[in-house]
């Protein structure tokens, strides 16, 4: 049985509820896309890139006595670009414009990992 489709609509309720998101994707940990809310980002391409900078993360917490990873926020000129983990075999990342209010980001992002991981983990 396929996840997608309940992954896919935690994607699109989490756009529903952050104003100026632009999009989201959850991969796994290895960097394959396994749903995506994504208009003009090629989701291959973020998947491995997020692998990359999560693996890089996960580093820095474990070096520094921090615990395992949980989330990461990266901030541009142009948006945010936000990771969390979503149990133990995925992450989701989200996409946001420079409006985003990043307080509620986190609270319905952290919201949201928590419900995919739960489907992720349980398989369903």
């Amino acid at each position: 049985m396929t996840i997608e489709p309940d992954v896919r609509e935690e994607l699109l309720a989490l756009r529903d509820q952050v104003r100026h998101l632009h999009g989201g994707m959850v991969a796994s940990a290895d960097g394959m896309v396994i749903a995506h809310d994504l208009r003009d980002i090629e989701p291959d391409g973020l998947a491995a890139l997020t692998a990359a900078a999560i693996g890089v993360a996960k580093r820095l917490t474990e070096a520094t006595g921090r615990g395992g990873f949980e989330e990461s926020l990266t901030r541009g000129a142009d948006g945010y670009i936000a990771a969390y983990s979503a149990g133990s075999r995925a992450v989701l990342t989200a996409v946001a414009g420079p409006k985003t209010n990043v307080g509620r980001l986190h609270w319905q992002a952290r919201q949201t990992a928590a419900r995919i991981g739960a489907l992720m983990d349980n398989g369903s």
